[in-house]
């Protein structure tokens, strides 16, 4: 029987506790599981609740900080110091797994030794919600080239996971390292591809693996200057991942090129809807237009800047009202509801 170590790290999210372990301990019969819950100095009960739920259950290890350490420190304390199962998942202490999730995940990798992590599909749930229903049979399995899927994630300049729904091969985990510390809202992209830059992904069809809170504490909750804060990340992810895996990737000038440019587009892109929508007052178009430039010197030449030109000219107080008559905001719309789609199906 496969082993899996789970790290739980956790900051004021006591309240969440027992049913993110129960969804561990309790619904995941086939495996080996073994828990650590980190609680990372939270001024709440949350280490009292930790500390209790052990008492009940030997497969339930507890730390508790006694300053703050934040959670790139949090995660990697787990991941490198203390797993050493076959197999290690990180799962926010507000999260929960779906019955079966470790089972599944661990199966892939036992037939799979070149697959380096799996996921599957996370479902959603707002906050105060109830969960959505969980497919929990399994129609497949896929293991994708790891050059082959880190390239899609250069090309789209964005990531496919949200991380609760990933299990890790423990040893490819300690040869690759942990969370970086200069990538605090970044850092789950940029693992993943370090991971498929050393090992091959595997995907799993039909089955959900993980729920994910949606709150207004998440990480990933950002406004509109958060939003250029992202793009700013996801640039010194991506460029640490050349940095650091450079010898893994023949053709790493290649993706640098894709990367940057996907990334000022996105850029571009929130700019000039901004005009459409009239929020020029609240989006800082003219840092995003400095973004794309510092991505790509030949910025000038995309369409999304003849895009935010032409807005220019229309002026901010004219365009929302203008948008039928112009293309590329009608277009706009049509691939905003698209990528809302496929962002509702997507696994890779």
């Amino acid at each position: 029987m496969s082993s899996v170590s789970v790290v739980i790290p956790c900051y004021k999210y006591g309240h969440f506790l027992a049913d993110c372990v129960s969804s561990v301990l309790d619904e995941q019969d086939g495996v080996d599981v073994r828990v650590l819950i980190i609680d990372d100095a939270s001024p709440d009960d949350s280490a009292q609740v930790a500390q209790k739920l052990a008492a009940s259950d030997p497969r339930i290890e507890v730390h508790v900080h006694e300053t703050n350490k934040g959670h790139i420190a949090t995660y990697n304390e787990g991941l490198l110091e203390w797993a050493d199962g076959d197999y290690v998942a990180l799962l926010s202490a507000d999260d929960r797994l779906v019955p079966g999730a470790l089972v599944r995940a661990a199966a892939l990798l036992d037939a799979h030794p070149e697959a380096g992590f799996a996921y599957g599909r996370p479902l959603r749930f707002q906050h105060g919600g109830p969960l959505p229903t969980a497919r929990t049979r399994s129609t497949g399995s896929v293991v994708y080239p790891g050059q082959w899927w880190l390239e899609r994630r250069f090309r789209e300049g964005t990531g496919c996971i949200t991380s609760p729904e990933v299990v890790v091969r423990t040893g490819l985990q300690h040869k690759v390292g942990g969370y970086d510390p200069a990538l605090p809202h970044a850092g789950d992209i940029e693992m993943w591809m370090r991971l498929a830059a050393h090992a091959d992904v595997g995907y799993i069809r039909g089955a959900d693996q993980a729920f994910y809170r949606v709150h207004g504490n998440n990480m990933s909750t950002v406004d509109f200057g958060g939003q250029l804060d992202d793009l700013r990340q996801r640039l010194v992810a991506f460029d640490s991942v050349l940095a650091k895996c450079g010898d893994q990737l023949p053709h790493a000038d290649r993706l640098a090129d894709l990367v940057h440019t996907r990334l000022a587009r996105y850029a571009l892109r929130r700019a000039y809807r901004a005009y459409d929508r009239g929020r020029t007052g609240v989006v800082p178009v003219d840092e995003c237009v400095a973004f794309a430039q510092e991505c790509l010197p030949g910025y000038a030449a995309l369409s999304e800047y003849r895009a935010l030109r032409l807005r220019r000219r229309v002026g901010p107080k004219a365009m929302p009202y203008l948008q039928p008559l112009v293309w590329s905001a009608v277009a706009e719309r049509g691939r905003e509801w698209l990528w809302w789609e496929s962002w509702k199906r997507r696994g890779i």
